[in-house]
């Protein structure tokens, strides 16, 4: 079976963002693909950097283009290491094969609701549950062995190189504020967390947890994962779902390591969050009104109380 002809054999990253967008393009081939696994027809699922579709009730087709080949081997061997080793489920790999040049992927699909869709409901005491469970999870990530994950990752060093490289054209282009922009090049000089490499899966933001029956029930997607200093992880639950909350920033240490957040550590951890490979503030800080910060020692005070 090859793809339809419509489908470009090997894109660059503007043709397979314009195929992502039109799901009528690409469904069909990948229901093609998933016909192998299940009878249930693709249906599209949810937004990411790659093409996703659920196989019914039971099974997840993840579609990788050639250019993010390295991000298909290293979800594969996420998946078989992390799989049945922590508190909170994890996708099974079911299968890993190539069509046309296109690698994909075959998972279990877990229950649960999206956490971002969930979290505008939650009271203020189960939000902070929820923090305090996931950062018992990531706890529980960062202390098992690296494994394979080395090897099929970026070196720390030169991923942080290659992101200060581009971290100004990246912030002009996402809309950070002209004042703040000025400051960043004399910020990002400042240090960075540093430390004993961690598995670091890309996650723990609301998109790619799972919530149900009142908790966390399953996180998934780890295609963008790396090995590096474990505070590069702890960004997503600090910024999407903490920013500006002392008493959620807390109960996610708590849970973290049963100790209140160092606030020493703010001004470095957001260069760490201005150098992420998806640093985009204007989407991963919810807290209205951030834009006025004077300077990034302010912006750092205010995100993280």
């Amino acid at each position: 079976m090859s793809f339809p002809p419509e489908w470009p054999a090997d894109p660059g990253v503007a043709e397979f963002d314009a195929l992502q967008e039109a799901p009528a393009r690409w469904i069909e081939g990948v229901s093609a693909l998933g016909a192998r696994y299940s009878i249930a027809p693709a249906v599209p699922a949810g937004e990411g950097t790659v093409l996703v579709a659920l196989l019914g009730r039971e099974l997840v087709i993840k579609l990788y283009p050639p250019f993010l080949r390295d991000h298909f081997a290293f979800e594969r061997a996420m998946l078989a290491h992390l799989h049945g080793r922590l508190s909170l489920p994890t996708p099974r790999l079911v299968d890993s094969a190539e069509q046309a040049g296109w690698p994909f992927l075959v998972m279990t699909q877990l229950p649960g609701t999206p956490l971002d869709r969930v979290w505008p409901s939650l009271q203020q005491a189960e939000r902070c549950d929820v923090l305090r469970s996931l950062g018992r999870l990531a706890a529980e990530v960062h202390t098992l062995p690296l494994g394979p994950m080395p090897d099929l990752a970026s070196r720390w060093a030169d991923f942080l190189q290659g992101q200060r490289e581009r971290c100004h054209q990246r912030q002009q282009r996402t809309g950070l504020p002209a004042h703040l922009l000025a400051q960043l090049a004399p910020f990002l000089e400042g240090p960075v967390p540093e430390g004993p490499d961690v598995i670091l899966t890309g996650e723990y933001t609301p998109f790619n947890l799972l919530h149900q029956y009142g908790g966390l029930s399953a996180m998934f997607d780890f295609g963008d994962g790396l090995v590096g200093p474990r505070e590069y992880d702890l960004l997503g639950p600090l910024c999407f779902l903490a920013a500006g909350d002392a008493q959620c920033i807390d109960a996610f240490f708590d849970g973290y390591h049963g100790r209140p957040f160092d606030r020493r550590q703010r001004e470095p951890l957001l260069r760490l969050l201005l150098l992420h490979r998806y640093s985009h503030l204007k989407a991963q800080i919810a807290l209205p009104g951030w834009q006025a910060a004077p300077d990034f020692p302010a912006l750092a005070a205010l995100i993280w109380p």
